[in-house]
């Protein structure tokens, strides 16, 4: 086991989905296999980062 810091860095997507709850989502989308699961992702991912487009980004101070 590797002692320090045990957090995942942020996905790059983080950096377009800026609510708690997208980030959740995309991490349980994320964790799934399959092809058709890849696809469903990369869907979310766009639809989030346009709803989320105007939103301040939480990660910036």
């Amino acid at each position: 086991m590797v002692a320090g810091n045990d957090a995942v860095p942020n996905p790059r997507a983080f950096r377009w989905i800026k609510t708690d709850c997208g980030r959740a989502l995309y991490t349980e989308l994320a964790g799934r296999p399959g092809l058709v699961a890849q696809l469903r992702l990369g869907w979310f991912v766009l639809i989030a980062a346009l709803r989320d487009w105007r939103l301040p980004n939480p990660d910036q101070g």
